[in-house]
């Protein structure tokens, strides 16, 4: 009967329960399968890299550097780990015997009365209570725990250390640098390489010694090793050896901490100035030497007391530290700061500044920049540029940061292709000459294209390079071109690659190449009148520049990749097709050498019948002594950055770089240079110990690329924001800060960024040659409105590096030259001479004259150049009208020395305007434009207000042109009743030219012909 009852309960409890048996398998299959799908979607990954470095021929960087970080971490992991471990098992193994009795809560009414009377004891006894139940529940799982948290614990603290695994690297490839720092007179290598590493493993091991004592501490308590009662804390004598071995190491490592603090001082940004300063040296340091000999002696009693069971002595001690290390270390070196420094704080921190200065230039790399006075003049007269026909001759007047719709409206040909927002500079030999050129490459739109087909197997590529002169134009105010056309041809080269396949706007993948005798998928270019058949090219890659994609192991990796199952089943993947990706040059330079930071302006070049793009790149550290750091960020920001043309560098603080490798990457097929351009440098020693191999001697370079090379603008915005006060060699004048500059703002945007350096050709004062220069210039800081907005300064980096000779780089490569103005200089800075332009009465007229048919004036770059004895500011003057296939083409030159300003045509009408009639200079054929060409609407622009216009319109157009120059010229002679009928004129052909647009005619205000209103001009 008993029976009977039960056993449909139990047949339903066996029912119940299969269900749960029947799950923990399927559980554990679905875990399974889910961990395995993760792990072959990480080995995938894994794997497409591998790959894509083998391709490159750049496996050894991915092995070493995944070598170094695994073993980088297996340190801080076993480290870290193997402590706890330690820690928590000497803990287990040293508990009492006999687990003590804790004190418990009283109960019923007792616990009442208790509570009234003691409230702490009880709730000390509920806490013991509750340790108790935690110690029993934590009991059965002992063992594992014991293993999983020093597990999980070394996970964090090697992941950690593999942060740093750069510092680590560099400790065991370290260079002498064969300088040494002025206080200690160490070799600076100890402060760049060493003093990081000993800094990282003090702080990293006083981690793992505060988490060791932490368990330590949970274990004895929850094993009675520690017992919390009324009359205090009570412990074993285990737990005082324990403890007190963990306190003796923590104290000998923070011992070692304080004494590299000494020297961690010359890197220290708490004063007014970088480095160690005269209370860091007198108080700080001796401090610091005092409070790591106390903490050794501290050690030592710990070590002492917790064998002799006395500890007294160590407590007394550890208190005395404490008290010394406030008292010492935060209360004398303020005394000395506020007492003895502040009251004569510049005689007292002279020699300290002069460390921070020299340092700081040597650093930078401006150590051994030419500084000379510059007495410029704002006089103007005849042939003053008599002696300057070589820089004259090569101003440059297409502005690359304008004419990128030029190029494209004339050279784009097919919406699938793009330029970029911003063309690069840069030079070529023409019949024997250097000529300055502007210069992009004609890539590919991948926005254009819709469809995984499109997107990844047709549109694949751009095609070919576009230059044009920089220093001239058509007549009618177009780039005149020196490499132009689909078929890519010009006077840099009739027989080049030119299908680029890597660039700054490449798909993120495409997938090219095939045998012999397959199918041309590739759209190659438009069709030229040498082609034959319908259509557009087709082209099958042949170059290797991608890992191969055919079979279906690699399919499917690089359809996990890239989340694609088109990948896996296109049939345009074909056995020998290859994959190309990280297309974009700075990024493919960053990946092969992960050490490098990769300047933000890569640019094209033709060289030796390849395109390539160029690449610099440089090492950093903020570690070297004494030197101010500067955020990159913040310096390499600037008007072209703000408009995308560029990118800045990371916002990283660093107080040392270096030019120190120069890279290309071939457009084609994507092979990656590195050159040691910087041989000397010892970071880049260090780390070519870490990668041999990698990096090629500059001896290696061809001549043909050697002349390609420029001075990198991203290095250059760096030091110029250092010069801004940096240019001071006085420790007296830079305490001051008496003389401090600023960069100028682009007066030729809305909004306040720094104006941009410029590369151009020129020959500077005292030099014997023209040199292809980065140039910037320097005005008073800006405190407010009021601040004079003149010139200070002007500084050029020399960026001509070829000299004809395969692997020999011109001595005079990186040279500086900074001209520095009176600092009573009325010379007119760069917001001044446009305030200049802008408020000039027969500019003004020009320029409205010019707005006519809602066509829209565009400014371009303002240059500055020191000619005649001062400085001439030269403006490319763009028109462009409001239709869709509109782009801007030269109309004017704007040109200013002083207060005189000269607006023409061409360069050469608008310099003898502003000297006198004639400047004594011969400028460039074409540069500038025929006035009746360009204003008479002689241009293809789709949707000009200029083209199609009437001949009525025309006639109104010439009469307004010729009545200006006519004003012009009256205005120069004095004779002002020629300039009143002049304007008189003016004003009728202005009427009659908008009536003939269509537009309502309306008196125009005629200018007061009267001396002021010349503004000097």
């Amino acid at each position: 009967m008993a029976t009977g009852p039960s056993s449909p309960r139990s047949s339903a409890a066996s029912t119940g329960n299969r269900p749960k048996k029947r799950g923990r398998p399927l559980l554990t299959t679905f875990i399974i399968v889910v961990a395995l799908v993760i792990a072959f979607v990480y080995v995938s990954q894994v794997y497409t890299e591998v790959l894509w470095y083998n391709q490159l021929g750049y496996i050894g960087i991915f092995l070493r550097e995944n070598f170094i970080k695994i073993g980088v971490f297996l340190a801080g992991f076993l480290l870290m780990a193997l402590a706890m471990w330690v820690s928590l098992r000497a803990a287990w193994k040293h508990r009492p015997a006999e687990r003590p009795q804790r004190p418990r809560p009283a109960a019923g009414g007792e616990q009442q009365k208790s509570a009234g009377a003691d409230p702490m004891r009880d709730l000390q006894a509920v806490f013991n209570q509750n340790m108790e139940r935690y110690q029993q529940a934590l009991e059965p799982m002992r063992r594992i725990l014991m293993i999983a948290i020093p597990v999980v614990v070394g996970l964090f603290g090697g992941l950690t250390l593999l942060a740093q695994w750069d510092t680590v690297a560099l400790f065991f490839a370290r260079e002498p640098f064969g300088q040494t720092d002025p206080q200690f007179g160490f070799d600076l290598s100890f402060f760049m390489f060493t003093l990081p590493f000993l800094r990282l493993v003090a702080g990293y091991v006083i981690t793992v010694l505060v988490l060791a004592g932490i368990g330590a501490l949970v274990t004895q308590y929850l094993y009675g090793g520690i017992v919390v009662h009324e009359r205090g804390i009570g412990t074993s004598k285990a737990v005082k050896v324990h403890l007190g071995i963990i306190a003796a190491l923590f104290l000998i490592v923070l011992a070692g901490n304080f004494w590299l603090g000494r020297y961690s001082t010359l890197l220290s940004n708490k004063g007014s100035w970088t480095g160690a300063l005269f209370t860091d040296v007198n108080a700080v340091m001796p401090t610091n030497a005092i409070l790591a000999i106390a903490a050794v002696i501290v050690a030592a009693l710990f070590v002492y007391s917790a064998f002799a069971g006395r500890w007294r002595l160590p407590l007394i001690g550890t208190a005395m530290l404490l008290v010394v290390s406030l008292v010492a270390g935060g209360l004398y070196p303020w005394a000395v700061q506020r007492f003895q420094v502040t009251p004569t704080e510049q005689a007292m921190e002279k020699d300290f500044i002069q460390r921070n200065i020299d340092m700081t230039r040597n650093a930078y790399g401006l150590s051994d920049i030419k500084s000379q006075n510059y007495e410029a003049t704002v006089e103007t007269g005849q042939g003053a540029l008599d002696g300057d026909t070589s820089t004259v001759s090569n101003i440059r007047l297409l502005d690359p940061n304008v004419v990128s719709n030029s190029f494209a409206q004339l050279q784009q040909f097919r919406p699938y292709y793009q330029f970029g927002k911003s063309l690069s500079v840069d030079r070529y030999n023409v019949d024997g000459k250097n000529q300055d050129t502007v210069i992009s490459a004609r890539e590919l739109n991948p926005e254009q294209n819709q469809g995984w087909y499109n997107q990844h197997v047709v549109y694949t590529h751009g095609y070919g390079v576009v230059a044009a002169y920089g220093n001239q134009v058509e007549a009618d105010g177009k780039p005149k071109f020196m490499q132009e056309g689909i078929s890519a041809k010009g006077v840099i080269s009739q027989d080049y690659q030119p299908r680029i396949y890597f660039g700054q706007s490449s798909p993120d993948y495409s997938i090219v190449g095939g045998s012999d005798g397959d199918e041309n998928l590739e759209l190659d270019r438009p069709q030229t009148t040498d082609d034959k058949g319908a259509g557009d090219a087709k082209y099958t890659y042949t170059g290797q520049g991608g890992p191969k994609i055919g079979n279906w192991f690699n399919r499917l990796a690089y359809a996990i990749k890239y989340q694609s199952s088109d990948l896996l089943l296109s049939n345009a993947v074909r056995p020998d097709s290859q994959i190309l990706y990280n297309r974009d040059p700075a990024d493919r330079v960053s990946k092969v050498a992960p050490y490098l930071k990769v300047d933000g302006n890569p640019y094209p070049a033709i060289v030796d019948n390849k395109v390539v793009w160029m690449v610099d790149a440089y090492t950093t550290s903020s570690n070297y002594p004494y030197s101010t750091p500067t955020s990159l960020g913040d310096a390499t920001q600037d008007s072209q950055t703000k408009a995308g043309g560029s990118k800045a560098l990371p916002n990283e603080k660093v107080n040392y770089i270096r030019n120190s490798v120069k890279a290309t990457v071939n457009a084609y097929d994507g092979s990656v240079d590195l050159y040691a351009w910087d041989d000397q440098d010892p970071v880049l020693k260090a780390w070519q110990k870490v990668f041999p191999t990698t990096v090629k001697p500059y001896s290696e370079m061809s001549a043909d690329l050697m002349n390609h090379v420029r001075y990198p603008e991203d290095l250059f915005k760096v030091q110029r924001e250092l010069l801004n006060r940096y240019h001071v060699t006085d420790a007296n004048s830079f305490y001051a800060s008496d003389d401090v500059w600023q960069t100028p703002k682009d007066p030729t945007q809305d909004q306040a960024t720094d104006l941009p350096p410029y590369y151009m050709s020129l020959q500077m004062p005292g030099d014997k040659r023209t040199r292809f220069s980065l140039t910037s210039s320097f005005i008073p800081q800006q405190s407010d409105s009021n601040t004079r907005n003149v010139m200070y300064g002007f500084v050029s980096a020399n960026g001509d590096a070829g000299t004809g000779k395969d692997g020999v780089k011109d001595p005079d490569y990186g040279t500086m030259n900074l001209l520095e103005l009176p600092r009573n200089s009325v010379v007119p800075g760069p917001g001044q001479a446009q305030n200049l332009f802008d408020s000039d009465t027969n500019v003004s007229t020009e320029l409205n004259l010019l707005r006519q048919g809602a066509s829209r004036v565009v400014n371009g770059n303002l240059l500055t150049l020191p000619v005649g004895g001062g400085i001439l500011y030269v403006q490319p003057v763009y028109v462009q009208s409001s239709g869709d296939a509109s782009y801007p083409t030269l109309r004017r030159v704007l040109v200013g020395f002083g207060e005189k300003v000269g607006f023409a045509p061409t360069l050469d009408e608008a310099l003898n305007e502003l000297f006198d009639g004639n400047s004594g200079a011969q400028t460039s054929k074409d540069a500038g434009v025929d006035a009746s060409q360009a204003d008479s609407g002689k241009s293809d622009q789709g949707d000009s207000g200029s083209s199609g216009e009437s001949p009525d319109l025309k006639k109104s157009l010439e009469d307004a042109n010729k009545a200006m120059q006519d004003s012009s010229k009256a205005m120069k002679d004095g004779d002002w009743a020629a300039y009143g009928q002049a304007q008189d004129r003016l004003n009728k052909a202005l009427d009659e030219a908008l009536k003939a647009d269509g537009a309502s005619a309306s008196p125009s205000p005629s200018p007061s012909a009267s001396p002021s209103s010349t503004n000097g001009g």
